[in-house]
């Protein structure tokens, strides 16, 4: 079961390349994104693979509503406990910082300032470190994190002709003209002069203090936008699971971010992180 499950995080990732610039809207609001590019890629948990999870360990970093008086990058750093490293390719990365920076763009994430990446680590002590600083429970970061990149910050997604300045920097098109646009551990996605950039793609931390700022803006309430475009419901503060599947779809509720929170459930349930084949 554990390596059908692989082999679906796999091809889910390869397929990524055929899907239009609505993935997630990190870096600008996304166009619409068709079912049927994702429908076969995900699989929805079932009634009782979605069921909630252990009781959460001493020290466990746990959601916290909104409005809650989120902790420093160092403070978050002090409390992050020892753990070891399943992913020795991310050395690199693991042990550079980032930096801070101030999107140009008017309608960025609002938490985008407080981003820093300023953590190194192992794999999971930067997604316990994440966690702590964005207020979002450790376990929910874990399955995101292994359902974009299986943990691995060599990640690429979302292969595309784009136009001219709008692949990955650093990287150049294959021989079908195709390039990534989306990087690292949270698939940080590139728009045209994104200061996040090349920080994302050096720094571990900075790729997820990125994915969990925008996560945490979502949470806020302040990505007020999402009713103004298709929607399966309204928008509203404080929902955890929409905020996830926003990042996948770039849409509340729609189609394609139900079965990605599907998606990162069943590997919630599953404790994948934890499995003998991840």
């Amino acid at each position: 079961m554990q390596l059908s499950n692989r082999l679906r995080h796999v091809v889910a990732r390869r397929a990524r390349s055929g899907r239009s610039n609505g993935r997630r809207g990190a870096w600008r609001r996304p166009r619409h994104l068709a079912l049927a590019s994702v429908a076969v890629l995900i699989t929805q948990c079932g009634p009782t693979e979605c069921a909630p999870t252990t009781p959460a360990p001493s020290g466990h970093f746990a959601t916290l509503p909104p409005g809650s008086a989120l902790p420093s990058s160092a403070e978050c750093a002090a409390r992050v406990r020892p753990a070891g490293e399943n992913r020795p390719g991310n050395g690199g990365p693991n042990a550079t910082t980032g930096y801070s920076y101030a999107p140009t763009y008017s309608w960025a994430a609002p938490q985008l300032g407080r981003v820093d990446g300023a953590f190194t680590g192992t794999t999971d002590q930067i997604l316990q470190w994440a966690a702590c600083k964005w207020g979002i429970d450790e376990d929910v970061v874990r399955a995101q994190i292994a359902k974009e990149s299986w943990w691995q910050m060599s990640t690429l997604g979302d292969y595309g002709n784009w136009p001219a300045g709008q692949c990955a920097p650093g990287h150049g098109r294959d021989a079908n003209g195709n390039c990534p646009q989306s990087v690292g551990l949270g698939q940080v996605r590139y728009g045209q002069g994104d200061g996040a950039f090349p920080g994302v793609q050096q720094s571990s931390a900075m790729n997820v203090d990125v994915t969990y700022a925008y996560w945490r803006s979502c949470f806020e309430g302040q990505e007020t936008w999402l009713n103004d475009v298709e929607r399966g419901q309204q928008y509203a503060a404080g929902d955890m699971w929409g905020c996830v599947g926003r990042w996948f779809s770039g849409r509340w509720y729609t189609a394609p971010a139900n079965e990605y929170i599907g998606a990162v459930q069943s590997y919630l349930s599953q404790r994948i992180w934890e499995t003998a084949n991840f």
